[in-house]
């Protein structure tokens, strides 16, 4: 996730705990500093939706976006918010993860450019420069991406940007950008004085996914506890869809900065995004997203949806 987010975001290891007459003690690693991607959560902690559920959540915002998975894979954390891509990747390398719930439903991804400049298709990326910051599922999307314009890698030049994806583009360093946020970068181009476009990556061949997600240890996991913080969860997403300004005030409250004119806009842009029902499964889009890895040759199998995702509340 791009590195604007800091200026929007809170201080290192921010922490945000439930009230302390809550029973079962539960510790979440968001995928980044707060912002609205998380506002569901948020407003939970804010509503008392978690300490009705029996629930003390401590929500803590990593120092290093990469650690989360790793932090409840080695049994630090009970929760963390992933990406259903990364999954695939780090269930294969060995970690022991399983998808417990979803957060956002869609892809938020998108290959970014100026709206008014030299690429006004896919096939206008010939001969120019991709920014990206995260090697294997962004080539390969953008690999897809391609493909469906009648192109392939060899037709650009990809450049590792390190997150700074808006000044990439605003710069001239590059034509165009993978790795940007719909509901963010777009905001952040216009903000800047430029208004942005995005090429939708489900529009041009790849499967579609769970862009944020809840990832459990495979090994340890509670399922009674993720069930009861998963209800919590979709009761602030209810909250904020039934009393959208209410929610807002809750969730801008909860730290600085979150109500400035790019995180108003973002809640806006990112509310009709989040799943309406966390915890169920949809357990083709996990299998069409193996096989589409499998095919990018990122994957050298293709793992059962039992070994990457469950529904905390289906029979056992």
């Amino acid at each position: 996730m791009p590195s604007f987010r800091f200026a929007a975001a809170l201080s290192l290891g921010l922490i945000l705990a439930a009230p302390a007459c809550a029973q079962d003690k539960m510790t979440l690693i968001l995928d980044w500093f707060v912002n609205p991607d998380h506002a569901p959560i948020i407003v939970a902690q804010q509503k008392g939706f978690f300490a009705d559920e029996g629930l003390e959540v401590e929500i803590v915002a990593p120092a290093d976006p990469a650690d989360p998975p790793k932090l409840v894979a080695a049994g630090k954390a009970d929760l963390a918010i992933s990406y259903q891509p990364q999954l695939h990747l780090q269930v294969h390398a060995g970690l022991p993860l399983l998808r417990v719930g979803t957060l956002i439903a869609t892809p938020l991804n998108c290959l970014m450019v100026k709206a008014d400049g030299p690429v006004q298709s896919l096939a206008d990326l010939k001969g120019r420069k991709i920014g990206y910051s995260v090697s294997g599922v962004e080539e390969a999307t953008v690999a897809m991406m391609l493909h469906s314009a009648g192109l392939n890698l060899t037709d650009v030049e990809m450049v590792n940007v390190n997150w700074s994806l808006t000044p990439a583009v605003l710069t001239g360093q590059v034509d165009a950008v993978i790795g940007a946020y719909r509901n963010f970068e777009l905001t952040q181009m216009r903000l800047a004085g430029t208004e942005g476009r995005c090429f939708y990556p489900e529009e041009a061949g790849v499967p579609g996914y769970d862009e944020l997600i809840f990832v459990a240890n495979a090994k340890t996991l509670d399922r009674d506890r993720i069930r009861r913080f998963l209800a919590a969860v979709q009761r602030g997403t209810e909250y904020m869809l039934n009393h959208p300004a209410e929610a807002f005030a809750a969730f801008s409250a909860s730290a600085p900065d979150l109500a400035d004119a790019l995180n108003t806009r973002a809640w806006a842009d990112t509310l009709p995004r989040f799943s309406h029902s966390p915890a169920a499964l949809d357990y083709g889009r996990y299998a069409g997203f193996e096989m589409f890895l499998k095919d990018a040759g990122l994957i050298d199998s293709v793992l059962p949806v039992s070994q990457l995702a469950l529904d905390p509340g289906a029979p056992q």
